[in-house]
């Protein structure tokens, strides 16, 4: 027996209970771990000896990632059983499910033969094969995985080996698996399982490396909350900007051009202009200098930037270094460009803070595995920007670069759409980043007090921020549950020295400015995406690329209705068209709505008569006949509303 205070009581229990056990015992269900001092362990570790436990359940991200990570190992050793010659990859919890890699050398797996490894992972679980923990030094655990020509098992070892973390194992019948864990205590406890999808996902996510076979899944405690995820990603699906996007005529992308390089159709670049106008504009009233720099530049700037040796897997690099006497990189943030602006001349605190922006092109080498559609692409258009300040006016800077993203998200309705994550540096992994311990500690206390004072609501994430400063992330998922940043605002603390960036304080001093980099409303064409999933292609008025569609009945008409658009258009409003199909006024109708025009004119004789407009509203069918007036009137507040 074993002595544990669960919730300030203090409980005795046996050793070695399980899930189902803890469940029945404590009134808690869907068990995954224990949680000690705040730190999650496996079941079987917390009940051990007598301590303060609490439960971690499925309910709970941690909880959830426990769970996904077990039917990994699951996954792995049902296609181990089913294929096995097979090699094993890595098999991570993700954000909605898990997936695992294999080599599966000669064998060809394709999508159908999901159904005989699902069937499999049903045996295990039923077996209710119990998950144990054991560690290994690094000369038996490079034995044990040779003995099971698990060579990319291997290779993770002497990389845990190098870095002297202790190499822990866990194993459930006959299969073991290299992992840090922790895991449920028994196969048993997954309620229901299953495998999605099949891609091929290079080892490592490198393109030098081996193509492997991903396998996706997902899991859940009851039959009925599998059924319910797989109907509510069905109705996701419908909503993926990749589809809607193509289908609506927004972009397109073709093989010979190259994969994350889209084409944007003009109703996709006419919504990055309508935004592009808004955020310009606003940036302007708020105290922001436009700037315009090159695209590329010689390694030199990168070098003293420090991106050439933080970032440079991840840049385009043009020419031949120890070949060509000049090497050339494609930009991949404006940073380094825009500070030669503020080095153009001296500068006093006089003339602080200094705020540029620029609608930037960059260019990012993203992996294959990570690009989809608009979010993740290879050639991207960001509302960039940098300010330089004093640390006096930090604070009161990074606030107004916060509230002008709020300001973003309100206007395009996205405020209840994000989250925000802290991100900061790793201090177990240093060659990260520029800096040491103490400046990276006292930048992120002073980023956290501004946090808090802004009251605003976050997480902390390790090891995400940039190499040369905490930021603050402003957090989407798409449709599919996998997340990314749409809005970042960065405090940099080491790159004014770099540049040797200067101004002239009251004092008399010449000391380093801060420097704030920013974006107000970050990827447009991220953006775009998320505005088709969130609409499901309906976009607003405001943002709409064809506002007003007039529907002629007949080809007598078509010179009025042409009048009729010129009037519109000279009224404010203004994106109209006419359709001039020689098709039925029915087909012209359903057109329409199927492109999701917001409202659709319908003019025949009795309309030329009247001066009135027969109008339909997008979402609500025909709403009657209007006075010309009063339905510009009511487009125009949509339009100024952002409705």
């Amino acid at each position: 027996m074993v002595k544990i205070i669960y919730k300030d009581k203090q409980v005795e229990i046996k050793k070695g209970l399980s899930m189902l056990e803890i469940s029945e015992d404590f009134g808690i269900e869907n068990v995954c771990a224990a949680k000690i001092n705040n730190k999650v362990c496996d079941l079987d570790t917390a009940l051990s000896e007598d301590c303060h436990v609490d439960f971690v359940t499925f309910e709970q991200e941690e909880g959830k990632k426990i769970y996904w990570h077990t039917c990994a190992h699951i996954l792995a050793q049902a296609v181990k059983r089913i294929y096995p010659t097979v090699k094993c990859g890595i098999g991570p919890a993700i954000d909605r499910g898990f997936y695992y890699d294999f080599d599966f050398g000669g064998i060809q797996f394709l999508r159908e033969d999901l159904s005989k490894v699902n069937a499999e992972i049903l045996k295990i679980i039923n077996e209710d094969l119990k998950i144990e923990k054991f560690t290994l030094d690094h000369e038996e655990s490079i034995r044990i995985m040779s003995e099971r020509g698990e060579s990319y098992k291997i290779e993770l070892i002497n990389d845990r080996a190098k870095n002297g973390e202790i190499i822990t194992f866990y194993k459930q019948g006959e299969f073991v698996d290299l992992c840090r864990g922790p895991h449920l205590s028994s196969t048993g406890s997954v309620g229901a399982v299953n495998l999605s999808s099949v891609t091929g996902a290079y080892w490592r996510g490198d393109a030098k490396n081996n193509m492997l076979v991903r396998i996706y899944g997902i899991a859940f405690p009851s039959k009925e909350q599998l059924e319910k995820f797989i109907s509510d990603t069905e109705e996701s699906k419908k909503r993926d900007h990749n589809k809607i996007g193509r289908s609506l005529g927004y972009f397109t992308t073709v093989d010979y051009i190259g994969q994350g390089l889209p084409i944007l159709m003009p109703k996709g670049a006419k919504v990055l202009q309508i935004l592009q106008r808004f955020v310009e504009d606003e940036e302007e009233k708020r105290g922001y200098l436009l700037t315009k720099t090159p695209f590329m530049a010689k390694s030199d700037l990168y070098k003293i930037s420090g991106h050439w040796s933080h970032y440079r897997e991840s840049m385009f690099i043009l020419g031949n270094e120890g070949k060509d006497s000049e090497i050339l990189a494609l930009r991949p943030m404006t940073c380094p460009f825009q500070f030669q602006v503020y080095l153009a001349g001296d500068r006093s605190y006089r003339d602080l803070p200094m705020r540029l922006n620029e609608t930037s092109t960059l260019f990012r080498n993203e992996q294959s595995g990570e690009m989809h559609g608009l979010i993740r692409i290879r050639q991207f258009t960001i509302s960039e920007g940098h300010i330089a300040c004093t640390p006096q006016q930090l604070a009161n800077e990074f606030k107004s670069c916060l509230d002008l993203a709020k300001f973003c998200l309100r206007s395009l309705k996205f405020e209840n759409d994000v989250f925000y994550r802290f991100s900061k540096w790793d201090e177990n992994n240093q060659e990260k980043y520029i800096g040491n311990t103490e400046e990276w500690e006292k930048v992120q206390t002073e980023m956290r007090k501004i946090l808090d004072s802004s009251e605003l609501d976050y997480v902390e994430a390790n090891g995400e921020a940039a190499f040369y400063g905490p930021k603050l992330d402003v957090q989407f998922k798409n449709v599919y549950g996998k997340e990314d940043t749409l809005i970042t605002i960065q405090i940099d603390f080491q790159l004014a020295r770099r540049f040797e960036m200067f101004y002239t304080d009251s004092d008399g001093e010449k000391k380093h400015p801060y420097v704030i980099h920013r974006t107000s409303l970050g990827c447009y064409e991220r953006t775009l995406a998320m505005l088709l999933e969130k609409y499901s292609g309906a976009l607003p008025v405001w943002l709409s690329p064809e506002q007003v569609r007039i529907l002629p009945m007949n080809e007598n008409l078509v010179d009025d209705a042409q009048k009729l658009k010129r009037d519109i258009i000279d009224r404010g409003i203004a994106r109209v068209s006419v359709d001039l199909r020689n098709e039925t006024i029915g087909c012209k109708i359903r057109s329409a709505e199927d492109e999701k025009i917001p409202f659709i004119l319908i003019f025949g004789k009795k309309e030329l008569e009247s001066g009135n407009v027969s109008v339909r509203c997008r979402g609500k069918g025909d709403i009657g006949s209007l006075d010309i007036e009063d339905f510009i009137q009511i487009v125009s507040d949509k339009i100024k509303n952002r409705e």
